[in-house]
């Protein structure tokens, strides 16, 4: 008796999270899904999945993807009943998604024509229940389309149209799909997607209620959300070994820590005090000797970050990759982990004495004082940079920097206040002081480090939380608060952030293979 092959008969259906790979594919799709209505843009399917990839799924049948959905965390209470698509999504980026938020919203659901009769909607729908049980969320809200009103639009208002649906005397197979789904309407909203033509812009707002939501302590509406926040300006003096330098460090370190603070700043490229001892007159060859420290700064700076429990921008340093020098500012987390972001943007000066090469990425990293950025020095100087950081998450830009004259640290200064304002973000700056007369191309400094803020009536009148005196070993210490800074994104007296013209001008980011 021959036996059958069974495999060859398999099908499979695939319910899982969207990548960045599926994107392609995605935007094609929503295509064929609706195809008289504005579709995605890339840029958009890459900030669902930079935001909030636990909430973005898709439905992989056979090897081709058949169904998707999005969706975001907000707490409803602080949006208005009446809102519109694109100010719950933030016109589609969803860079508003609030983890700490009450409710799950949806934002689009599509299944391929070919394949609507395999409850593939059923499916997506299960799959956000399932998430909002296990992140313990109040609810899932959804606008959901009335895709046939078109057609009664002329008899009947939109109310008395889902009002019908609802009575199953009309079939809609969207709202009519939502209701078996156990969700309930709570109102209909005007002009909501204004170009939704077959639901005359209308939408339903509907909910489905989690039943197995359990109210938490630490699930609250924050009154505040302080990060402090130590600041150097730090001496550049000659030094006789790296011991010396390590007692330096683990100084304003403990002294940060005493503060009580999140995070201590140290200025870009401060370990070139370490060159005060090579006794290496030639600037190239003395930087190469420089990387040779690579790993005991690391070793420092972590153990560091660990014993005083603090999270350290450890400035930035000379690193030899590949044969290149880079440089580079790490994250040391308090809780023992690192990241590192390369300088984008290279001074004159930098490639002439030192031959530094770009990095081409840059980051936004997670802390538990939430996400932040490091630009280096000139990096600041370029708004493209800081918008960005700031679409990906990041609240806080922090900038270690070295500059040898007024006119350059001024550059650094206005440009930090510039990104605060028109981000609605805080600004940190931390910098080198002092002389190293033994070291060529390191012999003078200038700085006045400080915390900035943005300019409204919610924060310190001069957009400065605190600054030092200028060109002294000190240090700032403040209190930075997010709370503060998400109610004044919503509120401010004016909101750069949400006023945007996307419809004239973005920022995209480039991938390395395509420059």
């Amino acid at each position: 008796m021959s036996s059958i092959d069974e495999s060859k008969f398999e099908k499979k259906i695939i319910l899982r999270n969207i990548e960045e790979k599926d994107i392609d594919e995605l935007l094609a799709l929503q295509k064929i899904c609706f195809p008289n209505m504005d579709p995605w843009k890339r840029e958009h399917l890459e900030s669902h999945l930079d935001v909030f990839p636990e909430g973005q799924f898709c439905v992989e049948y056979d090897g081709q993807i058949i169904g998707s959905c999005s969706s975001l965390i907000v707490n409803f209470d602080e949006y208005d009943e009446k809102h519109t698509w694109d100010e719950i999504t933030d016109e589609g980026y969803i860079t508003n998604h609030d983890p700490e938020g009450y409710n799950l919203y949806g934002i689009e659901v599509m299944v391929h024509p070919d394949f609507r009769r395999m409850k593939i909607g059923r499916r997506l729908y299960e799959a956000r229940k399932e998430m909002a049980e296990k992140l313990n969320l109040k609810s899932i809200i959804i606008g959901g389309r009335i895709p046939n009103y078109h057609k009664y639009a002329d008899q009947m208002t939109p109310r008395e149209y889902v009002k019908e649906v609802v009575h199953h005397n009309i079939y809609d197979p969207v709202l009519t799909f939502q209701l078996m789904n156990g969700f309930t309407l709570m109102r209909i909203n005007q002009e909501y997607l204004p170009d939704d033509k077959a639901s005359n812009a209308h939408a339903t707002l509907m909910e489905w209620n989690n039943i197995d939501y359990r109210a938490t302590s630490k699930r609250h509406f924050k009154t505040s959300f302080p990060v402090r926040i130590t600041t150097i300006q730090y001496m550049m003096r000659q030094i006789h070994s790296f011991d010396e330098f390590a007692n330096q460090v683990e100084y304003y370190t403990d002294v940060a820590s005493d503060y009580g603070s999140d995070f201590v700043v140290f200025p870009e490229i401060f370990t070139t005090q370490l060159m005060s001892y090579l006794d290496e007159k030639s600037p190239s060859q003395a930087v190469r000797r420089l990387t040779q420290y690579t790993e005991d700064y690391i070793e420092l700076f972590t153990e560091f970050a660990v014993r005083y429990n603090v999270n350290i921008i450890g400035g930035s340093h000379f690193v030899e990759e590949e044969g290149k020098i880079y440089n580079i500012a790490y994250l040391f987390r308090r809780d023992g982990t690192i990241e590192k972001q390369y300088k984008l943007h290279i001074t004159p000066n930098e490639r002439k004495w030192w031959g530094v090469s770009p990095g081409d990425k840059v980051n936004v990293f997670d802390t538990d004082c939430g996400k932040i950025a490091i630009l280096i020095c000139y990096d600041i100087e370029f708004p493209e940079l800081s918008r960005y950081v700031t679409d990906k998450g990041a609240r806080i830009i922090f900038t270690p920097f070295c500059t040898d004259d007024r006119q350059g640290y001024l550059r650094v200064r206005y440009c930090s206040q510039a990104r605060a304002v028109e981000n609605q973000v805080y600004t940190v700056l931390s910098g080198t002081v002092g002389n190293l007369p033994q070291t060529e191309n390191m012999d003078v400094q200038y700085a006045q480090s400080g915390i900035f803020t943005p300019s409204d009536f919610t924060f310190p009148r001069d957009g400065i939380i605190g600054e030092c005196n200028p060109n002294i070993e000190t240090l700032v210490v403040g209190d930075v608060d997010l709370e503060i800074l998400r109610r004044h994104r919503r509120s401010g007296s004016v909101m750069q952030l949400r006023d945007r013209r996307r419809d004239l001008y973005e920022v995209n980011m480039k991938k390395q293979d395509e420059q």
